[in-house]
């Protein structure tokens, strides 16, 4: 069985790499968090102190960290070999760092994959997570039984940067329907229709979603623990569009979701942004 590394333990992390151990493969892991290495060695990963040597060690290195700059900070702090190593990552980022990492680690011998993933905390927790994969197709085989293990299905898109392409676009799609949502409660609210009902009746009609039904809880008790947070949606709105989409529907939700941020919403779930719309 091969020796899984992996960079970022996160709200995202912990739970796709216990799943991992939980269907007995060795993980290695690096991490600054104490207390995120804590609870991942009790499940029984190995830390590693050293970038490099967790690479040396590992035949594939998973990644998911928060954003381009800690990415590319993190494959500029690798001075060891990568020749035959396979880098999949699982961070949301621009589809223009996805495609310089995979050329870049190409020259070098190594493979690349980008393979961001759809679903918040509680798909990694249940292992329901989508992977939306970009790279080379023999490489995404060889990684297949890494994505059943986490995730629920797997999306192979086409050459690198697909991933990250898929990802922004999904992610986009959760912000209007996010904020939608949230303005549509606050709406019926300004005109005497309760949260409770309002929401009741979202999830009854053709409108109800997964979306609608995980975030109610949080709309009636007015509390947004992160699922989700609200600064990772804004930043990918935001690479969204880098890339080229910047229409009319994207500058509103731009807004909304700085506004919020600005208003110190930043850690809390994306529902939050009611709270900037109220």
């Amino acid at each position: 069985m091969k020796t899984i590394g992996w960079i970022g333990l996160g709200n995202m992390g912990i739970p796709m790499v216990n799943n991992l151990l939980n269907n007995n493969y060795n993980v290695l892991f690096f991490n600054r968090n104490q207390t995120s290495k804590a609870i991942i060695e009790e499940k029984g990963a190995t830390g590693i102190n050293d970038l490099d040597n967790i690479i040396s060690q590992s035949d594939v290195i998973f990644l998911t960290l928060p954003n381009d700059d800690i990415v590319k900070d993190t494959f500029d702090r690798i001075h060891t070999t990568i020749k035959d190593k396979i880098f999949i990552n699982s961070s949301t980022i621009s589809p223009s760092l996805a495609e310089k990492l995979a050329m870049s680690i190409k020259d070098k011998g190594g493979y690349y994959l980008d393979a961001p993933v759809s679903g918040s905390v509680k798909p990694a927790v249940d292992g329901t997570l989508l992977f939306l994969v970009g790279g080379d197709k023999s490489v995404y085989e060889r990684a297949i039984p890494y994505f059943e293990v986490m995730g629920k299905s797997h999306y192979y898109l086409g050459e690198s940067g697909s991933g990250s392409k898929a990802k922004l676009a999904i992610n986009y799609y959760m912000s209007v329907v996010v904020q939608g949502l949230a303005e549509t409660v606050l709406f019926a609210e300004q005109n005497g229709i309760n949260r409770e009902m309002m929401t009741a009746i979202v999830n009854d009609s053709a409108c109800g979603s997964g979306m609608s039904k995980i975030k109610t809880s949080a709309i009636l008790s007015d509390d947004y623990p992160a699922a989700f947070p609200l600064k990772f949606m804004l930043k990918d709105i935001r690479l969204a569009q880098e890339a080229g989409w910047d229409t009319a529907l994207t500058q509103a939700a731009e807004q909304a979701y700085a506004k919020a941020s600005e208003q110190g919403l930043a850690e809390q779930d994306l529902m939050a942004v009611i709270k900037a719309i109220q």
